[in-house]
């Protein structure tokens, strides 16, 4: 990953999520599952195994001023429930869920969902574990697939969401 193409683009190009969800090929992710609102999907530079980020369809920039109760309340279900699908998956010592992002780069409001495996030393959990700069995984589209598969199975069997 080269962290400073990354950053012009980010704050650049287009929104990633918006171009992500409407089949532009430069950026590509892999969907672990889909409700009429919202997508989850694997992190293109994951730093911990089975990061997954969620976020609304449409796109929102401002957690709080762009939502309604309503809506803040069923992407929170959503993400809980990925959470749930990552811990099942990955099996971690610790779940983080984070938002980041701003008007200046990656605007559309997005959640991290990430799983930090069992074992890291303490020095290297929280934050320097979820640091691009502290170097990222590769995965495949061939270890990608599987991944949101198992991911996508794990939500399915909770069956709180719906597939739409």
């Amino acid at each position: 990953m080269d962290l400073e193409v990354y950053v012009e683009r980010t704050r650049i190009g287009p929104c990633f999520v918006c171009a992500f969800l409407t089949g532009n090929p430069e950026y590509p992710h892999t969907t672990v599952f889909e409700d009429a609102d919202h997508v989850a999907f694997l992190d293109r530079w994951p730093t911990v195994p089975g990061k997954v980020l969620v976020a609304p369809k449409v796109h929102v920039e401002h957690v709080v001023r762009d939502l309604d109760e309503a809506a803040y309340s069923r992407l929170m279900l959503f993400v809980r429930e990925i959470a749930f699908a990552v811990e099942a998956v990955c099996e971690p010592e610790r779940t983080y869920l984070y938002s980041l992002g701003s008007q200046q780069g990656n605007a559309h409001l997005h959640w991290h969902v990430a799983a930090l495996p069992v074992g890291v030393p303490y020095a290297e959990q929280q934050f320097h574990a979820l640091m691009t700069e502290n170097g990222v995984l590769t995965l495949s589209p061939e270890q990608a697939a599987p991944m949101a598969a198992r991911l996508r199975e794990a939500v399915i069997a909770r069956g709180v969401l719906k597939p739409g």
